[in-house]
């Protein structure tokens, strides 16, 4: 926060009033990204082709990590003190959930596809686009196409089962640093 304070070129108790913990600093920084990863899905869901919506979904969030390096990481964590950020992530959840069962619906996208699965996609996504760096700033491209074609119901074959929401829960939370827990489902 002093590091903040200083690039700010504000005093530190100046940015304590504004922002008195750290997560008011990082949810106010990332809350328009939020919302556009929120209304990304509200696009997915109208689409009237529910997998290519599905598709398009997690081509557009996993682009929206290899811009924004920050937000990489912001989207595999929770923040149960901000509100409105965490509504923004609700939202998105329960379109999500719709749009499975719509994909699913088609007969397209594989049975076992499971919501927790989305968090799966974003930490690989955040691994590759932290691990191919400059070098290579399209490598995710290639890692999300993999990922899609393994999502097809054509050719399935049965998967371990997946994380439970617990789990995927408590690897946000270790991924935030902090040893918190939230509502979230």
């Amino acid at each position: 926060m002093n590091e903040v304070a200083r690039r700010a070129g504000v005093g530190i108790a100046t940015l304590y009033r504004r922002f008195p913990t750290r997560d008011d600093l990082i949810t106010a920084t990332f809350a328009g990204t939020m919302k556009a990863y929120a209304d990304a899905i509200d696009e997915a869901v109208r689409d009237i082709d529910p997998w290519r919506g599905f598709c398009l979904y997690i081509e557009r969030v996993c682009a929206m990590q290899a811009r924004d390096h920050g937000f990489t990481h912001v989207l595999t964590m929770t923040f149960p003190t901000a509100k409105a950020f965490e509504a923004d992530r609700n939202r998105a959840y329960d379109a999500f959930v719709e749009l499975i069962a719509a994909a699913k619906g088609t007969g397209r996208l594989r049975d076992d596809f499971c919501p927790q699965d989305l968090v799966l996609v974003l930490m690989a996504n955040a691994g590759v686009v932290s691990g191919a760096g400059d070098s290579s700033p399209d490598a995710w491209r290639r890692i999300v196409a993999y990922l899609l074609q393994s999502f097809s119901a054509v050719h399935a074959e049965p998967l371990p089962p997946a994380p439970t929401p617990k789990a995927i829960l408590r690897a946000m939370v270790d991924q935030a640093g902090h040893g918190r827990t939230t509502g979230c489902r």
